[in-house]
């Protein structure tokens, strides 16, 4: 039920495995250190990775009279997380649905989730353009979508395919907030050095051709990894990523003022 939450965001990928989840997870984290009550929706049914990264595994979801509860990743239950993980018995289970199925699931959890009052509800959606995603703008219908975060890679396979999620996000009417390159580069944790493992410049290159905001990029952080649960902002003030976070926060509540 999301009639009291006041703001949504997507999050988006092109293709998996270029970080999309762990943006999710520290962009609600970063929310939540402002001061904002959070709730973050991990829709990825085949890959839902939130659990792990929030360090919330084998908590279970509660089924009250108005809907499921979500799980509270703080005492103060600030940030509040619902995901298919809680639902499978184990971490090596797999959802091998077909799309009716998938589609009925991503439908309960967007109108049957106790959220309570949110300033942000942030969705982990799946990577590509799928049931999953239009199943979700069918039911934002009657809630305002403040936009989606785009996530990108700089290798040019990753870059075709970020060209179709902008497309799908312009003919679906969803504001684009902007778009991240991550995998930005290795620093080195000895020499500083920066080195370009995967090229550089593709996502800001893609996103001056489509007119879209580019958010910046983030490297390659051993660190980031090891944080399950705990936001960059707090943890590692000095990293590109906590600027990063800290920026990108500021320019949404800059567009919601």
């Amino acid at each position: 039920m999301l009639d009291n939450v006041k703001h949504v965001i997507l999050v988006l990928s092109g293709k998996g495995g270029v970080g999309k989840s762990t943006v999710s997870a520290q962009l609600a984290l970063t929310l939540k250190e402002k001061g904002f009550k959070v709730g973050l929706l991990d829709i990825d049914l085949c890959g839902p990775s939130i659990p792990y990264l929030l360090n919330l595994e084998k908590q279970d979801v509660h089924q009250a009279e108005g809907g499921w509860i979500p799980v509270y990743a703080d005492k103060e239950q600030k940030l509040s997380v619902m995901s298919i993980g809680f639902l499978l018995n184990n971490r090596n289970a797999s959802v091998v649905w077909r799309g009716p199925k998938k589609t009925a699931m991503v439908k309960q959890f967007l109108t049957d989730v106790c959220w309570g009052d949110l300033d942000y509800l942030i969705i982990d959606t799946p990577p590509g353009t799928s049931d999953e995603h239009i199943t979700i703008m069918e039911n934002l219908k009657t809630v305002k979508c403040d936009g989606a975060v785009i996530v990108t890679t700089p290798q040019q396979v990753a870059i075709e395919d970020v060209r179709k999620e902008i497309t799908f996000c312009k003919k679906t009417g969803i504001p684009i907030i902007g778009l991240i390159e991550n995998m930005s580069g290795f620093v080195c944790a000895t020499c500083t050095e920066c080195t370009n493992i995967f090229s550089k410049g593709g996502g800001e290159s893609v996103a001056k051709l489509v007119a879209v905001p580019f958010l910046g990029t983030l490297p390659i952080d051993p660190r980031i990894g090891k944080l399950l649960g705990k936001c960059c902002v707090t943890e590692l003030p000095d990293s590109i990523w906590a600027k990063m976070f800290s920026t990108i926060v500021t320019e949404i509540m800059a567009k919601e003022a």
